[in-house]
């Protein structure tokens, strides 16, 4: 009995010194890890540093490092979508466009990812609105992406029901979807 009280003592000895040495060593390994992003972002080179989406500060947009890029999602109003539909076909029309921009123009795709991921969502009215925005998005070269839905909730099958116009420069995006109102 008094054996097994000293083993129990000795392994909850054991137990606490473990713990204590696995937490410090997190917090060293997080304090290394939180210098070494301050010091990479805080690099000469703005287009150098690792920034999270959306963290892109002020000094660097000021500095004028990067040129001004958006993406437009144009949500078709006909269908009557719920909100939960238009934002998720807005969200597959936005990962279609990076992966297509990606896989074309990888400069411009860095510099959208570093100017902070601009998305603007309008509306069309119709079908037909978006097919002619498509046509004069690729027309004069921006990435243009289109997403049908599979039918399987509020949508008949194979409807357009969204555009993604960019990621691609401001003026260039803007001649195609400038005109639209937000949703």
């Amino acid at each position: 009995m008094i054996a097994s009280k000293s083993l129990k003592m000795m392994l909850d000895k054991s137990l606490i010194t473990g713990l204590s040495i696995g937490a410090g060593c997190g917090l060293a390994l997080g304090m290394a890890l939180k210098y070494m992003n301050h010091s990479a972002s805080s690099s000469s080179n703005p287009a150098d540093a690792s920034v999270a989406p959306g963290e892109l500060s002020e000094e660097i947009a000021e500095d004028g490092g990067f040129s001004e890029t958006k993406l437009v999602l144009v949500v078709r109003q006909d269908l009557k979508m719920g909100k939960g539909k238009a934002a998720a076909q807005c969200c597959h029309a936005a990962v279609m466009a990076v992966e297509k921009l990606k896989r074309n123009d990888k400069e411009l795709y860095d510099e959208w990812r570093q100017n902070g991921q601009p998305k603007v969502v309008v509306k069309a009215p119709d079908e037909a609105s978006l097919l002619q925005l498509a046509e004069h998005g690729r027309g004069i070269g921006v990435t243009v992406s289109m997403v049908r839905d599979a039918g399987r909730t509020q949508i008949a099958p194979n409807s357009l029901t969204v555009i993604g116009v960019g990621p691609g420069p401001c003026e260039v995006v803007d001649a195609v979807t400038g005109h639209l109102k937000l949703l």
